[in-house]
């Protein structure tokens, strides 16, 4: 049941606009590498000069159709592109070249799961191609605003969902799980910071069973944070004017991170104010069932799928599951692991590491897991030395620590550091004699009923070891001792 508001219900629509990976642009063979110069990959094409004719790029279609597959969405073998007018100084060609009637993936779904462990099931009502326009640059110089065209013709995969979401929350959650899955197919990049992945939000309230209400966008999203606050902010904004009687104007807006309000930027216009009529230029997309079936047989393992194997085949929870799979590098690596560590009975052990000191320790150096100092093998070996009692929980701290920085096995580390676990019963047995001896008054508040004096104990024998000792070993030892 959807949360309420002071009584309102939040209907909320997405429009993600993903960035698709390839070398060079929808249409044209200019290159989509990013940070270069201001107009140095615009090609005649991009810049529409007279005489010149788009070509469809053959990469880009795969990867919508990758996307299409990846959703379980419908694919339209015969996808037409079309011309969607308007006129704005970033467009030289007066028009945006897209998909309407037809585009390229039909509905779909997506399944996001929630802070409390529920799963929701958001629509996806298509996802269709087109080509990006150029950026408009204020301030470069003084008084004037540039156009830097290096984007127009970009390769961009807009995928529309369902106004199925009824909260922020659920909203976060599903532009999360949509940048997931296409970081996890490889069709984008999914960087924000470089515009490859940006939301425009669709925001509307009204009474509970009403008709859904009139709806503001809010244009050009580039943050899960942002995101957050602009449909927050917007919600507070119309619920305001609908509560002193007011009504809402249909419109595209804009948020603003530093004034925490969104303000109109034009009247939302309706698909036939952009005047669509196919690209006459471009000849209907035919996809075959063979292409299809291709693609489909070079999917990797979707993210569902692997966080359900984690669960069934490694035992572990869903929020473990949940997390390892965040990311499909952080997926792989955390398997590598596994294999290391000597399998599945020790995909707990593993999963423990990987989320905790590991993970504890890219955020700490500001690295992404590809450039990790320790690798997958690495740590599973590491984990392996847990496991077979050549260290303890504690000393294998100190043994990642030192591998974190020299790069070195767990196996080099514990030799050349002599940081192996002392197991021999008799050495255990003599230390825990002496530090019996030498600390008498815990002995008899222990014999007297006091538990924690037992604990105290087993601390000053793990001190005099130097943490070597094998914790289970003295506690079994430490009971016999003590009678």
């Amino acid at each position: 049941m959807a949360k309420l508001i002071d009584g309102w219900e939040v209907v909320i629509g997405l429009e993600i606009h993903t960035q698709l990976q390839t070398h060079t642009k929808i249409f044209s063979g200019s290159s989509t590498e990013f940070g270069q110069d201001p107009n140095t990959q615009a090609s005649l094409v991009d810049l529409a000069m007279p005489g010149v004719l788009p070509v469809l790029n053959q990469a880009v279609v795969d990867l919508a159709v990758r996307f299409g597959l990846g959703i379980d969405a419908y694919i339209d073998q015969a996808s037409v592109f079309a011309r969607k007018n308007y006129f704005y100084p970033d467009s030289p060609k007066g028009y945006q070249i897209s998909q309407m009637d037809n585009p390229i993936v039909g509905l779909g779904h997506v399944d996001i799961q929630l802070e409390d462990g529920s799963v929701k099931r958001i629509g996806v009502t298509r996802a269709h191609l087109e080509e990006d326009a150029g950026k408009s640059i204020h301030g470069a110089v003084a008084g004037m605003t540039g156009i830097d065209l290096n984007r127009a013709c970009t390769p961009l995969l807009e995928i529309v969902s369902e106004p199925d979401m009824r909260s922020v929350e659920e909203a976060v959650a599903y532009v999360k799980t949509i940048h997931t899955l296409v970081r996890w197919l490889g069709i984008s990049d999914g960087n924000m910071a470089e515009g490859s992945f940006r939301c425009d939000c669709n925001v509307s309230l009204r009474r509970p069973g009403n008709e859904f209400g009139t709806r503001c966008e809010l244009k050009n999203i580039n943050s899960f944070r942002f995101i957050e606050q602009a449909i927050n902010v917007e919600i507070e904004r119309q619920m305001d004017i609908l509560e002193s009687g007011g009504s809402i104007t249909q419109e595209t807006r804009l948020f603003d991170p530093v004034k925490m309000e969104t303000r109109s930027m034009r009247s939302k216009e309706e698909a036939n104010d952009y005047r669509y009529f196919p690209d006459p230029d471009l000849l209907p997309v035919i996809i075959t069932d063979e292409q299809i079936e291709r693609i489909r047989a070079e999917l990797p393992e979707l993210p569902v799928a692997r966080r359900t194997r984690f669960v069934e085949s490694y035992g572990l929870t869903d929020y473990d599951s949940h997390v390892l799979t965040l990311s499909r590098e952080m997926a792989d690596f955390y398997e590598a692991v596994v294999v290391a560590a000597g399998g599945e009975k020790q995909a707990k052990l593993a999963a423990n590491w990987v989320m905790g000191e590991f993970s504890a320790a890219l955020n700490k150096a500001s690295l992404e897991l590809q450039n990790s100092p320790v690798s997958a093998e690495q740590l599973g070996g590491m984990v392996a030395r847990i496991v077979d009692n050549t260290i303890s929980g504690k000393i294998a701290k100190q043994v990642f620590s030192f591998m974190w920085d020299e790069g070195k096995t767990a196996d080099a580390i514990i030799a050349e550091k002599g940081l192996k676990q002392e197991t021999d019963t008799g050495a255990i047995e003599a230390i825990i004699k002496d530090v019996l001896a030498a600390n008498e008054k815990m002995v008899e508040e222990f014999k007297a009923g006091k538990e924690k004096a037992f604990n105290g104990l087993v601390g000053q024998v793990m001190k005099a070891s130097k943490g070597k000792a094998n914790p289970a070993q003295v506690n079994e030892l430490m009971k016999k001792l003590l009678g």
